[in-house]
């Protein structure tokens, strides 16, 4: 090492540990920098704490340290000459503890000038459109959202929700169950309590955002090392734990408590975990609901250093649920509450469910890129049982009982190559999963398609292989990705050829201006069916869709915008029209509707017999304005335009339920003096299409007496839609800063003005003073019924509390 050079490397490391002593006194940012591709560290990089012109550089191993900082939120700005610089946005400092904030710097090839390109909303070559990036910051303080991420999701383009307590993701038209969760890339398939099998959504996060650094949403355009999804892909990247010493966090707020813990394990591990406690059950049982739920959750990551050049990285995530019913009668009921009571109890199962996703990833770096691998597996027990009128003293009165499980053990392996001007990736996959499902005593079948006297078990074997790559044109201005990928899987005899799931895919990007570009992309994309559709086992004891030779499910994308980059006021704008083509949808032999349109309630969706014949189509136009935060201001405001329509076997295109044609997210905040902040969220969804009752039929005393709801009327499918529903959700947050703890409080406002969201009526049968059912005097075969609206919709405050030491 020549003589300048070690001079400022002792220099830089003596500087770096007299920091350390200020810890108590000040705030302070510290970290490395390094180049992804090799992970060699890049020294000599600058870094700036925007607004206030205090910065450090990083010396020969990568490290930096930046003190003196007062506690507060911050933007800080890594840049070097041939590389693209990076903004990291909203960085919490306090005098407790430094910041761990390493950066990560992509080359520049075509850049090695004295000008530094700006990267401050990322964009990759493999993914440039349909990208959206919500940072820690963002996720934590989001009104309405009670610390939970599938609801701070909501605040981006094309994505609705329900007016209901649950967490669908409904992105761009499409069904809950098309989307697909990765944490630090290893899939996590279940990221909610009290989950729908066979679909998606719940109505809690499993979760906990203390420990995410940030998510990204890919709703197009998805590279060719992602499989098995049609309308998304969420990356979420948990933080690494601290390399210096254990930090710990509690969070307690309106229904459940959690406990975070960080820190070192030796000179090479760094470890985070948490674990977080419900008490619903005993706040509902107060409020007097009449159903009692219980939740557990635990994620854990640890990443090891092994060398200079390979990393191990180990994740666990888990979810324990329990779900009781609640048969106090309150003191005090109008006959409509008595009604929706009763109706709950009749038709809500009593369920426990627990779930898991493990999983180790090794990352292999070498000087033009690196090989990744990673093992997993994920497994989801749902118990669910239920008894005619909640009477267990007779087995004659057992409506179904039966354990569902889902496991998949999975390998993939990828390599990604980086040279000048271009990229490319090659990888494989394989997987091994298991559906089973146990009936106890069960005796007959119903409409929903559980087999009552089966027991199953179903083996599948999926593989897949991909290759893809990116050149650059015109002195980098444009970026062309072409990639291509096969699936195949034993389900059936045409998803077993990978060739009959060949999936090309495209994106291009131009930069028009400095801060201008035009993106493109296009593509096939397959996803397998739920297994309870794979697995569906008849009376007889036949695979019944696997005989029915059951394919993947298809969706061909087409998407084109525009977006705008304004890096001096860190904002953003976007203009994109997509245009999705469904075909191979599954739809139900026995109902005659696509699966699409099911999948919003508890238990088990698809488990019946169907035929691969649907067709489906979603289109619609997304605008966005993004505002970081700059001079005190944030803001997200999302319009979405949208259509989305299936078709079932003797109908046309059909509005499909997700089709909420008009989206309206607006999320805006301010810091304040003295660290206060507001914020507030203002959301707008068009009225989504219901099947109504079939009146004749539901009053059937047979038909009530065996399921206990209303029968729908499936020639009217989506005949009638509900309302518009808007919300206004408002949030306070105070933060307090000592030298050895910090403290945050915050109240949360959900539904500010009480909106009373429209939901499909219940259809509920009339009841004498012994909460007996009604026979009609007219015709002795039916019970009188009618129906009885079901707003959604209350103000819930929220007051929560964030100790950290």
């Amino acid at each position: 090492m020549h003589f300048p050079a070690m001079k400022e490397y002792l220099m830089s490391t003596i500087l770096f540990f007299f920091s350390l002593t200020l810890f108590a006194q000040e705030g302070v940012i510290q970290g490395k920098v390094l180049n992804p591709i090799n992970n060699n560290p890049i020294p000599f990089a600058n870094i700036i704490v925007q607004g206030i012109d205090v910065g450090a550089v990083s010396d020969l191993e990568g490290n930096y340290v930046i003190s003196g900082l007062a506690p507060g939120l911050y933007n800080v700005k890594a840049s070097f000459v041939g590389f693209k610089s990076k903004t990291v946005f909203e960085v919490q400092v306090t005098k407790a503890n430094a910041v761990q904030l390493d950066f990560e710097l992509e080359e520049d090839a075509s850049n090695l000038q004295e000008v530094v390109v700006d990267a401050t909303f990322s964009r990759t070559e493999e993914t440039p459109v349909s990208v959206r990036q919500l940072n820690a910051n963002e996720i934590e303080r989001y009104p309405g959202g009670n610390r939970d991420i599938s609801r701070v999701i909501q605040s981006l383009p094309g994505v609705a929700s329900s007016a209901s307590f649950r967490n669908d993701i409904i992105i761009r038209g499409g069904a809950p169950n098309e989307n697909k969760f990765f944490i630090d890339e290893i899939e996590v398939p279940v990221i909610n309590h009290f989950a729908t099998q066979g679909s998606s959504g719940g109505p809690v996060g499993i979760l906990n955002v203390n420990l995410i650094q940030n998510v990204e949403v890919l709703s197009g355009g998805f590279p060719a090392n992602r499989m098995n999804a049609l309308s998304s892909f969420f990356e979420f990247q948990l933080k690494d734990g601290r390399r210096d010493k254990m930090l710990t966090q509690i969070t307690l707020g309106a229904s459940e408590v959690t406990l975070s813990n960080e820190g070192p394990i030796g000179e090479k591990t760094t470890y985070i975990f948490s674990a977080r406690r419900s008490y619903l059950q005993g706040l509902f049982r107060l409020i007097g609901l009449p159903f009692l739920p219980t939740f557990n959750d635990f994620t854990f990551k640890t990443k090891t250093k092994i060398n200079d050049k390979t990393e191990l990285t180990v994740l666990g995530v888990g979810a324990i649920d329990q779900f009781a019913l609640n048969f106090d009668v309150p003191d005090e009921e109008t006959e409509e509450e008595r009604d929706d009571r009763l109706y709950l109890l009749d038709n809500l199962p009593i369920s426990t469910q627990w779930n898991y996703a493990m999983g180790a990833k090794l990352k292999k770096f070498r000087d033009n890129g690196f090989w990744t691998f990673i093992v997993s597996r994920n497994m989801l027990n749902n118990r669910s049982y239920k008894y005619a009128g909640n009477d267990e003293s007779s087995e004659d009165n057992l409506q179904f009982n039966y354990l569902s499980q889902e496991s998949e053990n999975k390998f993939r392996a990828e390599n990604s190559i980086f040279s000048k001007g271009y990229t490319l990736q090659y990888g494989m996959n394989y997987e091994f999963s298991r559906y089973l499902i146990e009936n106890y005593d069960t005796k007959f079948t119903d409409q929903n398609g559980l087999p009552r006297d089966v027991s199953s078990i179903s083996l599948f074997n999926s593989y897949g292989a991909f290759v893809m790559g990116s050149k650059k044109y015109f002195n980098d201005r444009l970026i062309v990705n072409l990639g291509l990928r096969m699936d195949g899987s034993d389900f059936g005899e045409t998803a077993k050829n990978p060739l009959n799931q060949l999936s090309p895919r495209f994106s291009t990007s131009y930069q028009l201006k400095d801060n201008l570009f035009w993106n493109a992309s296009a593509g096939i994309y397959y996803q397998k069916p739920p297994y309870t559709v794979l697995g569906f086992q008849n009376n007889e004891g036949v695979f019944e869709n696997q005989v029915n030779d059951v394919k993947f499910m298809r969706s061909t994308h087409y998407i084109t915008g525009f977006e705008w980059q304004f890096p001096a006021k860190n904002r953003k704008l976007s203009a994109e029209v997509f245009y999705k083509s469904y075909a191979n949808y599954p739809s139900s032999i026995r109902n005659g509707i696509a699966l699409a349109n099911l999948g919003a309630d508890f238990g088990v969706i698809g488990n019946e017999p169907v035929t691969s014949d649907a067709k489906g189509r979603a289109y619609g136009l997304e605008l966005l304005a993004q505002q970081r935060l700059f001079s005190g201001f944030y803001g997200i405001a999302a319009l979405t335009l949208v259509r989305s329509e299936f078709t079932n076997p003797n109908t046309g295109y059909l509005p499909s339920s997700w089709d909420n044609r008009f989206i309206v997210s607006l999320t805006a905040g301010k810091r304040f003096s003295k660290d206060w902040e507001l914020g507030a969220r203002w959301r707008f969804l068009g009225g989504t299409p219901y099947t109504p009752y079939d009146l004749e039929s539901s009053s059937l005393r047979a038909n009530w007496d065996l399921y206990n709801s209303g029968r729908f009327d499936f020639t009217r499918i989506n005949g009638e839609r509900l309302k518009s529903f808007h919300q206004l959700d408002l949030r306070v947050d105070k933060k307090y800063y000592y030298n050895k703890w910090n403290l945050n409080w915050y109240f949360d406002i959900q539904n500010a003005y009480n909106f009373q969201a429209e939901q499909q009526a219940n259809l509920v049968p009339n009841r004498d003073d012994q909460d007996k059912l009604i026979v009609d005097p007219e015709d002795p075969s039916r019970y009188l019924i009618r129906e009885v609206a079901n707003p959604a919709g209350t103000v819930l405050p929220t007051i929560g509390v964030i100790v950290e030491f």
